[in-house]
């Protein structure tokens, strides 16, 4: 324990917070995607002027986000075992360089028809920029939680770890406040034309900005001393990622599952679903997500704080038994009619989803050891990302379109957070054990065994 300490206070404060802003950034630069993509203009521009002709724009929309998902686990089998053979700096940077540079191509593509058109060139187009950019986020969570965890302090890792998610955040709330601001200022003409372009372009800077800070960083110090000591994976360790840490993937893909349901379905989902099916305006529909998200914001890094004092665990749990019994209060609330309730509604949901947001970024990567924790982290939340999260939106639109129900958002999230308790219960404590003492191997039965 002395060693691990020395090894620590070695750390200044200035540098940690470098860390955590220039990985919170490619997050910032991810989620800024999904909050342009997911908004209801821009997603009924994108869906008309790449696939125009019958069927439901903001549906064609969603399945374009969905369809990045596909390659996702194969970015995280490629990137994250990449991540821990040579380093998590070097592969972070080229995972935010190309996802911020396809957000940006997208608002440079020709459409379907008009006077830029290239016809069925267009949606092909569009569809290989998002699995480049499905692809490179898949490398890019994994590594960006694992760089922050191995760089905080181990008492104040949840703390450090909950500014992860609050890029999540920032970066939808800036997409929704781009495209609010660019539906105010044009016409819905103008906006079906070309103005749904102008938000795409600010992704390349934000993107740029993230790859200065992350080359600005040495590697980690957990990274550094498993190299030093001669432990460092020579070869990408998938096979070993795999074989010796399956039973912990699966806790992780388990929780995930709730994790990503319920942030999909609050930050991809429910725009469609004010808009769609409660009929709300566009631009009232943005501010209560703004103002909701502002909130989540307020509150992430205080419960970051809080799990290094009572856990991580506690913060899960309740998550997940609140969501099995409020989901279908909450989107009663939201059906009422009244804008008050529904604020009511999606704030219960939104709480809910904090409490783990809060404390993910210093839990996942804490399930493995170092050697392998990029990699693992990167399989295990990508396949369930990939299963779970970015099928959210499609599928919830098309069950309610289906079947005429429209409490299937509650239904979605009460079966997730079933699920999902039964890994949160497997999983170890892991709020004050130093990253290095989680090199020890995983136990024969999957459990996790620290010195």
């Amino acid at each position: 324990m002395a060693e691990t300490a020395a090894q620590e206070s070695e750390i200044d404060q200035r540098t940690v917070k470098r860390a955590v802003i220039a990985s919170a950034m490619g997050n910032a630069t991810e989620w800024y995607d999904y909050g342009v993509f997911t908004s209801g203009a821009i997603a009924t521009a994108i869906g008309t002027v790449f696939f125009p002709g019958e069927g439901n724009a903001v549906l064609k929309s969603l399945a374009l986000v969905a369809i990045g998902f596909v390659v996702r686990p194969f970015g995280g089998a490629f990137f994250g075992p990449l991540g821990d053979k040579i380093g998590r700096q070097k592969v972070l940077a080229i995972t935010i360089l190309l996802m911020s540079g396809c957000t940006f191509l997208v608002g440079c593509l020709p459409t379907y028809a008009g006077g830029y058109a290239i016809g069925i060139g267009a949606p092909i187009l569009v569809l290989l920029l998002r699995l480049v950019q499905g692809f490179s986020t898949g490398g890019e969570y994994g590594g960006a939680a694992t760089f922050i965890a191995e760089y905080a302090p181990t008492r104040r890792r949840g703390f450090f770890g909950s500014f992860l998610e609050f890029g999540t955040l920032s970066g939808y709330v800036l997409g929704n406040i781009v495209v609010l601001a660019v539906t105010l200022s044009f016409t819905s003409e103008q906006v079906s034309s070309w103005a749904w372009r102008i938000p795409f372009f600010i992704a390349l800077p934000l993107g740029l900005i993230g790859l200065y800070l992350r080359n600005k960083l040495e590697d980690t110090p957990e990274f550094r001393r498993l190299e030093k000591a001669g432990e460092k994976a020579e070869k990408a360790p998938l096979k070993e990622t795999l074989s010796r840490n399956w039973r912990m993937i699966l806790n992780l893909i388990g929780i995930v599952l709730l994790l990503n349901i319920a942030d999909y379905m609050l930050l991809t989902t429910m725009p469609t679903y004010f808009t769609d099916t409660l009929k709300i305006n566009d631009n009232t529909s943005t501010v209560i997500i703004i103002c909701v998200e502002l909130v989540q914001m307020a509150l992430i890094a205080p419960l970051g704080a809080l799990s290094d004092r009572i856990g991580r665990k506690p913060l899960l749990l309740t998550a997940a038994i609140g969501y099995i019994v409020l989901s279908y209060p909450s989107i009663k609330l939201m059906q009422s009619g009244n804008t008050a309730l529904l604020v009511v509604g999606f704030g219960i949901v939104a709480l809910l989803l904090v409490l783990m947001l809060a404390v993910i970024g210093s839990t996942f990567p804490a399930m493995f050891p170092t050697r392998v924790r990029y990699g693992s982290f990167a399989i295990g939340y990508n396949v369930s990302t990939s299963i779970f999260g970015g099928t959210c939106g499609v599928i919830v639109t098309a069950l309610i379109h289906g079947t005429g129900n429209e409490d299937w958002p509650a239904f979605y999230l009460m079966i997730a957070a079933a699920i999902a308790l039964v890994p949160i219960l497997r999983i170890p404590e892991t709020a004050r054990v130093p990253m290095a003492r989680i090199d020890v191997q995983t136990a024969p039965a999957g459990g996790l065994r620290t010195a």
